[in-house]
């Protein structure tokens, strides 16, 4: 089965326990409540399984990422960086990008990751 980036509206049981693996430090069921057209989550599904997401805020024009995380088995195979291009292109309308520094991961890490995905380091985060 081919990995697919989708934008989730509702979460099933299946989505809500993947999610936990994903975030474990979120509360699922208040991310869900969240979700509105403004506030979206983007994960990528293989075999039915969620692998990595993202939360997309968007204020008009603008689209803030947070909390992209990668399953950590799932790490290092390139699924982080086609969810968040295919967020990205899912989303073309927005025309300016912005990627939180929520300071969950190592720093090093994210920068080399959002580098390689076309961003450029500001003091608070990453534009493109």
């Amino acid at each position: 089965m081919k990995l697919t980036i989708q934008r989730i509206t509702t979460l099933t049981p299946q989505d809500r326990l993947d999610l936990a693996k994903v975030w474990p430090q979120i509360d699922i069921s208040q991310l869900e409540a969240a979700l509105s057209e403004t506030q979206h989550l983007y994960a990528a599904r293989f075999n039915d399984r969620l692998l990595a997401a993202l939360r997309l805020e968007i204020r008009g024009t603008l689209g803030k990422v947070s909390h992209l995380n990668v399953r950590e088995v799932t790490r290092r195979r390139g699924v982080g960086q086609y969810l968040l291009e295919d967020t990205l292109a899912q989303n073309s309308a927005l025309t300016d990008w912005w990627m939180a520094d929520d300071g969950e991961d190592d720093q090093n890490v994210r920068a080399a990751f959002m580098q390689a995905c076309g961003f450029r380091a500001q003091a608070d985060g990453w534009v493109r």
